[in-house]
């Protein structure tokens, strides 16, 4: 039920807890809504009474980019976090406190070296979809998505946004293009891969969701 801008959850007919807050976790490339990582945060953030709003990203890039403004303007979320493609959306969603965990910025280019065809998701969708196909046509969009890369940066969203990058990511290295756009501030490093584990979200990932949450409020 929604009241008031806060979700409530009916436990039974004589409980109910009121989701006073709301986070928005964005998946990356290949997965969905139901990784590993969004449950992990539910997990994490349902006894503080947040929320977690993980959606399945539509495969198209300019769907996506259209489906997550809409998205971001309704629900308005406190804190989004994202990963890797995902947070290559989040960079554009100008206004709210961001995480960017090991962005992948240039996504059309990432995808001409890999080559196209046939996908599988790594996670189940609520569409049932199981795969996909990269072709020109989804390079194209990446590509005028990426156009918009960081054409809201000013101070305050230097202020807002977070890049998390870690160490030993051998897929993804756009340390550079944060640097250069959102500067040092809020760039923090992490013993990891590309891919987020329970450690590192626990260890390195939330934390930061909590102080946003809860202490810079």
């Amino acid at each position: 039920l929604l009241r008031n801008g806060n979700i409530t959850i009916e436990a039974n007919d004589s409980s109910k807890i009121t989701m006073n807050k709301k986070v928005l976790y964005l998946h990356g490339f290949e997965s969905a809504g139901s990784s590993g990582t969004a449950v992990q945060m539910r997990n994490h953030l349902y006894p503080m009474n947040v929320s977690v709003l993980s959606p399945d990203i539509p495969v198209s890039p300019l769907a996506a980019m259209e489906m997550l403004q809409k998205l971001v303007c309704d629900e308005q979320p406190d804190v989004i976090v994202s990963t890797s493609m995902g947070a290559m959306y989040a960079e554009q969603l100008y206004g709210f406190p961001r995480l960017l965990v090991n962005p992948s910025f240039h996504m059309a280019r990432l995808l001409m070296l890999r080559g196209m065809g046939r996908q599988e998701f790594r996670n189940k969708r609520q569409d049932g979809m199981r795969d996909f196909k990269v072709d020109r046509q989804m390079i194209s969009e990446f590509q005028q998505i990426e156009k918009n890369s960081f054409s809201g940066v000013d101070k305050e969203e230097k202020g807002r946004v977070y890049g998390l990058f870690g160490t030993l990511d051998k897929k993804v290295n756009c340390q550079p293009d944060f640097k250069k756009h959102y500067g040092t501030g809020n760039l923090m490093l992490f013993q990891g891969d590309h891919y987020l584990n329970g450690q590192i979200l626990s260890g390195t990932v939330m934390p930061l969701v909590e102080k946003l949450l809860f202490e810079d409020n």
